[in-house]
């Protein structure tokens, strides 16, 4: 896969270690991705939605932020990659739309009570236990599924991965792990490690980048009729 190049416009988050995490795990998969619809949520500047596009998808990128879609639509043209990219709230730009494969990097950052986001925090900062987009996409975007569809989330051991297994798997998909890495804690979460020690997500200096994936079941076989 050629390197990508990319535009970061301030206010707009530099794709971090995680995104190449799950852009790898899209990768090993190539064969299976090409000619599929995939959607990209949270889509930033554009990364994991360009890195499918690349790999022969058809990608659609969504973002809540005006300045996030404009700086994917630029990458878009910049790497001469066919990326559709619509702005709102998770799935409502995409309506009834069901696709084979939906990606997200999502904001996932325990943020302590009372600090409201603002500007580029919205990009990181993901309510008091790091999870208010990972839940509604957990709730949300199973239905949005083909038959033997995927998601695939990646987000940090701050923000509890096997909480997302437990919740794809009450949606109906079957869960688990597909690639992980260890590092050391971001700057910002380093800011926090004293609210991230009090909810019990960090007892070192150091974290867990998972992606997990949610397989949903092929449609079930016609019953034979009774006679």
């Amino acid at each position: 896969m050629a390197r990508l190049r990319l535009i970061v416009f301030p206010g707009v988050l530099r794709p971090p270690s995680d995104a190449a995490l799950l852009a790898g795990v899209m990768a090993r998969d190539a064969a299976w991705l090409a000619g599929r619809d995939v959607l990209d949520l949270c889509t930033g500047s554009g990364v994991l939605a360009l890195a499918a596009a690349q790999l022969g998808a058809h990608a659609v990128g969504v973002d809540v932020s005006r300045r996030a879609a404009l700086n994917a639509r630029l990458n878009a043209r910049l790497n001469r990659l066919d990326v559709t990219v619509r702005r709102g709230d998770l799935l409502s730009p995409v309506g009834g739309r069901r696709f084979d494969l939906i990606v997200s990097n999502p904001p996932y950052i325990p943020t302590p009570p009372g600090e409201a986001p603002r500007a580029s925090a919205r990009a990181w900062d993901a309510g008091p236990d790091g999870r208010e987009l990972l839940d509604r996409i957990c709730a949300e975007a199973p239905a949005a599924l083909r038959p033997g569809g995927r998601i695939l989330l990646v987000h940090s051991s701050l923000s509890r991965p096997e909480e997302t297994g437990r919740r794809l798997a009450e949606q109906g998909l079957a869960a688990g792990v597909v690639a992980e890495h260890e590092g050391a804690l971001g700057p910002i979460a380093r800011s926090r490690v004293d609210y991230l020690r009090s909810i019990g997500v960090v007892d070192a200096s150091r974290e867990r980048m998972v992606v997990v994936e949610g397989r949903a079941p092929l449609a079930s076989p016609l019953r034979a009729s009774v006679a």
